[in-house]
């Protein structure tokens, strides 16, 4: 692998030793998270960026190794190989090349060329690409080729038998196959255009019914609509590039001497090779790329929405009413105490002009003392809001009304998660818990939910889905470590992706508190079942346990605590002082507490949470109040400015909420008076912004919006 490191250094632009290092690391079965925050010292201080690339790189060229050893295999068993082919075998460093060695080897199904071989065509082929005879009789050279028994009973037969394996040949040379990905490459065009049979048909495709843009700056959206046609059998997709001018060159190095006997037939060899093989060959490989490509564009918008939507500032521990709204049914109600329990369930009939819903709004409020009111944004929420609202204002309650985003509510109420949480209640009051709870910590209560379902994703069922699982997988994970999670109260849905942990052992821990009571140190944590040694090592840091040592709730792992020790000794002051007065620590010289163990990364890191132990990465929460006067879209009127939320970021710009159940997209040209290349410059998911409207499209529930101009 030495030779790999190197080349991943390169491309990452650090040291080989940090990439030998990290790859040990995970080779010792350390996770992300844990290498990221505890191993400064052996990585060089990457963050997690750099370790996740390096671990996925690495996967890659053990990947790789693997195939080559097959491909080894497959040729010494045809007994070809030789000691230039190993060479190349070895030294190849993807594996677009490694394939490219292994395709004249690889076992085919039965193909032109492989019958013209077994009728003993081969050697004609070999005579022909000789190329050297500039007089003499092509059919007489055939002639001899004629073997009526193999069904060769023609000179015809022969020459067009000899002109098969010729093909192929021309479509397996890894020089050629070279050249014309390098074209393609440069000046390649991805196209589309209407199939067949639905030229007068109308459909969401029509964007791209005449369609042409360069591979290179295609972006990601375009690549996925215009395959989605294809799939839908209502587009042709093609790749143009210079054919003719590829062709020439081909046949310039296999033709030979100029004016030879067997020039027509290896241009017609050279001509059916590039139409009937090379060239679909490539257009396949090419969309292949592009797709690949546009998914993991498409997966990194997905992964950076989804990040922002997990560390979107929680309300906190509060008393919250969570409503789910509805219209002819009602909305479901549900109280939630400020750590989340579930208090009591009930239905708002808002729409009912008895006093009797006012009066049952009122003594809620008062009974549970509730601060906050979550309302999901779905049908009849704005209309939810504007009853409460008046309900408060009629008799003086303070309270904040917050709408908050209920994608995936609905999948959660039905999961088994929900009906594990709460067997007894109805799909509609477990969503209004969902909602509540999304309000007072939302990692806490999406991890809960298929990411997918949450509403922030560009094409998200085009990609593909493992990579998109283990990409959006490791997102929550990282989020999670990064806040950290309390041992007492956490769900095992949350404590699974704590680093180090299964859901076997996440459940062990609920169980064990069940069983024995809230945890008094961390230490204990270790007396839970399946948390050996290893995984209590990488869940330590990352678990928070309000108790007997202060250090245990903190990001400081136990293996450090000693230095903290160390620190208090030097300090005289035991560790409830420094905590109690984290300018303590403002001057202590870091060096003096350097060892073999702990350097001064890691020393960085225990005096940052010594000045605000157990800190929480999330923002302070913040509210956006939405116009009341503006509920439907057909309230909207150009040049409105008005406050919003966004909820969406893709390629080509921003989705934004504004209140009126249908959000508006803030076009990519619309969002800096800059130029930028992407939203998630300028914006985040879950960010409060001013826009102005620039169109409204009511019968195509279509909203532009402006951020530069509101």
């Amino acid at each position: 692998m030495e030779k790999y490191y190197k080349i991943i250094a390169n491309e990452l632009n650090i040291q080989q030793k940090q990439v030998v290092n990290t790859a040990f690391l995970f080779d010792e079965g350390n996770t992300l998270p844990f290498i990221a925050r505890y191993r400064k010292e052996i990585t060089g201080n990457l963050d997690e960026t750099y370790i996740k690339s390096i671990g996925d790189k690495v996967s890659y060229f053990k990947e790789l190794e693997e195939r080559k050893k097959t491909v080894i295999q497959t040729i010494e068993e045809l007994g070809k190989m030789t000691d230039d082919l190993r060479y190349s075998i070895d030294n190849s460093i993807n594996r677009t090349e490694l394939e490219d060695i292994y395709l004249p080897y690889k076992p085919k199904k039965t193909t032109r060329a492989t019958k013209a071989k077994e009728a003993g065509l081969e050697p004609l082929s070999d005579i022909f690409l000789k190329a050297d005879l500039l007089s003499g009789d092509v059919n007489a050279i055939a002639q001899k080729f004629i073997n009526v028994n193999k069904g060769i009973d023609t000179v015809e037969k022969a020459i067009d038998g000899a002109k098969d394996i010729i093909a192929e040949k021309v479509s397996e040379d890894l020089n050629i196959r070279k050249i014309i990905r390098e074209n393609i490459n440069k000046k390649g065009l991805f196209t589309s255009f209407k199939k067949k049979g639905t030229e007068d048909e109308k459909n969401k495709f029509e964007n791209y019914s005449d369609f042409s843009q360069d591979i290179r700056n295609i972006p990601s959206h375009r690549i996925h609509a215009m395959l989605r046609g294809e799939n839908e059998k209502k587009l042709n997709i093609d790749i143009n590039f210079e054919e003719d001018w590829l062709i020439n060159n081909i046949e310039t190095k296999y033709c030979g001497k100029q004016g030879n006997i067997f020039e027509n037939v290896i241009s017609d060899a050279v001509k059916d090779s590039f139409k009937r093989l090379v060239r679909p060959s490539m257009v396949n490989e090419f969309k292949k790329l592009l797709k690949e490509r546009a998914d993991i564009e498409s997966i990194s918008v997905f992964s950076k929405n989804l990040r922002a939507v997990l560390m979107e500032s929680p309300l906190g521990q509060k008393n919250i009413l969570a409503v789910d709204p509805g219209i002819r049914t009602g909305a479901k109600l549900a109280i939630l105490s400020n750590t989340g329990d579930f208090l009591k369930g009930d239905v708002l009939f808002w729409n009912n002009s008895s006093l009797g819903e006012e009066v049952k709004l009122v003594d809620i409020m008062k009974k549970f003392d509730i601060s906050y009111i979550a309302i999901g944004n779905g049908t009849g929420s704005r209309e939810v809001h504007m009853f409460i609202n008046n309900v408060f204002k009629k008799n003086n309650i303070k309270a904040e009304i917050v709408i908050v985003n209920e994608s995936g509510a609905s999948i959660y109420s039905a999961s088994d998660t929900a009906r594990e949480e709460f067997p007894e209640l109805d799909l509609t009051l477990r969503g209004a818990i969902s909602i509540g709870r999304r309000l007072q910590d939302p990692l806490s209560e999406l991890v809960k939910i298929d990411p997918k379902s949450i509403g922030v994703g560009q094409y998200q069922h085009d990609v593909e889905q493992s990579l998109l699982k283990k990409e959006l997988d490791e997102v929550v994970v990282s989020c999670v470590n990064s806040v950290g999670v309390n041992a007492n109260t956490a769900s095992h849905t949350l404590l699974r992706y704590v680093a180090g942990l299964t859901q076997k052992t996440a459940k062990n821990i609920v169980n064990y508190r069940e069983e024995k009571g809230s945890f008094k140190t961390r230490k204990e944590i270790k007396k839970v079942p399946g948390i050996g040694p290893k995984a209590f090592e990488q869940a330590a840091g990352f678990l928070r346990v309000v108790g007997k040592n202060p250090l245990d709730n903190t990001g400081v792992h136990p293996e450090h605590y000693y230095v903290v020790e160390k620190i208090c000794s030097y300090l005289k002051k035991d560790i409830e002082e420094i905590i109690a007065n984290p300018n303590i620590v403002d001057n202590v010289d870091l060096n003096l507490f350097i060892d073999d163990k702990t350097g001064i990364f890691t020393l960085k890191d225990i005096k940052e949470e010594l000045k605000k132990p157990g800190r929480d990465p999330r923002s302070k929460f913040e509210n956006v109040v939405f116009d009341e006067n503006i509920r439907e879209i057909s309230d909207l009127k150009v040049d409105m400015i008005l406050p919003g939320k966004i909820t969406n970021i893709t390629k080509f710009g921003a989705f934004c909420d504004i209140g009126v159940h249908q959000d508006g997209l803030i076009h990519i040209s619309e969002i800096s008076d800059k130029f930028i290349k992407e939203a998630e410059e300028v914006l985040k998911v879950g960010q409060i912004v001013k826009v102005k409207v620039l169109e409204v499209e009511k019968d195509r529930k279509r909203i532009s919006l402006s951020i530069k101009k509101a």
